[in-house]
């Protein structure tokens, strides 16, 4: 069993306990008049003195898994989805079980467990302590943008999900929450976030808790950007499911959403003792296993194939490494970046995947030393967590132009997805920035083409959501398989040599929620396997 990490600073945990103290304050007022007068603390802290404002926060911090201080971002995201989705790879197979396809069910099931407390649980609190409140207008709008997000999140990994019922154990006294269909769940999703986005008014409330837009010129505008692109990716899950409210929503939100990348949904970390405020990417890579995860001969052999000018960004070589060692020697050229193969380990009796053994010229024979890792651009404390941004909404419409011919021109909305998604790498800094030329560049040199537009538009997708693992899986799932990727076929892996496509249930819903568990399970064919599919990733 993977320890949880849920220290939450101080400050946010006492709000957040406040929060449920003054939820359990109003459920008490059910009891008879005068014994609640008896029992009157003068002290206490009911719902009016709880600032929501503050709660916001946690939730936006929530979504990148900064609570949870580790278990899911190292075990679930890295260990697992990243390697999935080839963005990664090792020769670890202990928590690196994702490029091997191994059934580690404890560390799949970590970002189920972690989210319902670190996630779920604050923002339906959040929700519920500004609903009909006047004063709490924008706010709660934003609380059921966020609420919407997590909840996405979380159902496209596993599927069907508590929902309705889930963070309602305050409230209606329901701890065993019932699984939902990720049918009615999206249609839900959809209407949320369509409503709540509308309902936002620029003459109401201007949350100061909110840490993607509260220092923009104009924090309402940006936030009805935020909510329509987070409505068209959302719309987009139903591609091949439900084409028909795809390209309803598609519609509704066209010149409606991020108009550049001064719109991106940026979350920034800083560098404190907080560990809440932490990129937990980079807390957990650096601190658990520096020396285990490398990025995938698959990322990084298309970027030097293209000249992709990420790519002396994102990768680098780093001589002489060991876990917390300062400072690193790196060598950030282009040709001197090498993938990591996904499916192998080092030495072993079987030559197949044992790395050494067919390591050629090309590839380093000194173990994982000569292998690319991600360079500290993207992995520091205080890097930036890219959780919605302008390029991607920019290839969703190429997409949708492109499958059925709305939204706008397919190569006009690829060009600007392609260079806003190289451009965006801004955000993590001076040594981050590749100029709108060197990107204009990269795009000429491949331009769009109509008869392959799909795998282009989703290869530039598969490279823009580097870092963003969760998001860049369910985008290859619901696109086709785009762009394709090789399956390995290690020994011993539980997907028959096959991508997963879903994440397992935690084994403890067995035990604590054994009959809603039982009947989540009933409806996946297949059982619960990575190999079973969520709904809207039919064949």
């Amino acid at each position: 069993m993977y320890k949880h990490y849920k220290d939450i600073s101080m400050k946010f945990k006492t709000i957040y306990l406040f929060a449920s103290a003054a939820f359990i304050t109003i459920a008490a007022g059910s009891c008879k008049k005068e014994l609640t007068q008896a029992n009157t603390n003068p002290d206490q802290i009911t719902a009016s003195q709880v600032n929501p404002n503050l709660l916001l926060t946690t939730v936006q911090l929530a979504y990148t898994g900064a609570p949870t201080e580790g278990g899911s971002v190292w075990v679930t995201k890295w260990g697992g989805v990243a390697g999935f989705i080839q963005h990664v790879a090792s020769t670890n197979t202990g928590f690196y079980y994702g490029d091997k396809y191994l059934n580690n069910i404890f560390a799949m099931g970590e970002t189920f467990q972690d989210n319902y407390t670190s996630a779920v649980q604050p923002a339906v609190e959040l929700y519920q302590l500004t609903a009909n409140k006047a004063q709490y207008r924008n706010l709660h709008q934003m609380a059921r943008i966020m609420k919407a997000m997590i909840f996405e999140q979380l159902t496209d990994l596993y599927g069907d999900i508590p929902y309705f019922q889930a963070g309602l154990g305050y409230y209606d006294r329901i701890y065993t929450p019932v699984y939902d269909k990720q049918q009615v769940i999206y249609a839900d999703l959809l209407k949320e976030v369509s409503q709540a986005t509308d309902s936002l008014a620029e003459n109401a409330d201007k949350p100061t808790g909110d840490i993607l837009y509260s220092q923009t010129a104009d924090q309402i505008a940006e936030w009805k950007m935020f909510g329509n692109s987070l409505l068209l990716r959302m719309a987009m899950r139903l591609t091949k499911v439900d084409a028909t409210t795809a390209q309803k929503y598609v519609t509704q939100v066209i010149g409606k959403t991020m108009q550049s990348n001064n719109d991106n949904a940026i979350i920034q970390h800083v560098l404190s003792a907080n560990s809440l405020t932490s990129n937990q990417d980079a807390a957990q890579i650096f601190s658990q296993d520096s020396t285990d995860v490398r990025l995938s001969s698959t990322i990084v052999s298309n970027m030097k194939k293209n000249n992709d000018p990420r790519l002396p960004v994102v990768a680098w070589v780093a001589y002489g490494l060991k876990a917390g060692a300062f400072p690193r020697v790196a060598d950030t050229k282009p040709a001197d970046q090498i993938g990591l193969p996904p499916g192998y380990i080092i030495g072993g009796l079987n030559p197949a995947i044992n790395l050494d053994s067919v390591a050629k010229d090309s590839l380093p024979k000194q173990g994982l030393g000569g292998y690319s890792r991600i360079s500290d651009n993207l992995l520091s404390i205080s890097a930036p967590s890219l959780i919605l941004t302008y390029a991607e909404t920019e290839l969703l419409f190429a997409d949708a132009a492109q499958r059925w011919g709305i939204g706008g021109d397919a190569a006009a909305h690829y060009k600007a997805g392609v260079i806003a998604a190289i451009t965006q790498l801004s955000a993590y800094g001076p040594n981050a920035t590749i100029s709108t030329a060197a990107a204009t560049t990269y795009f000429n040199a491949q331009p769009y083409n109509p008869s392959t537009g799909l795998s282009q538009i989703n290869m530039q997708y598969w490279l823009c959501a580097l870092m963003d693992e969760y998001e860049s899986w369910a985008n290859w799932r619901r696109s086709g398989d785009l762009p394709h990727l090789t399956p390995t076929d290690y020994p011993g892996n539980v997907s028959n040599g096959t991508i997963p496509r879903r994440l397992t249930y935690p084994p403890s819903e067995k035990v604590t929620n054994l009959a809603n568990y039982n009947a989540a399970v009933a409806g996946l064919t297949g059982g619960d396997k990575i190999t079973s599919r969520v709904w809207w990733d039919t064949q």
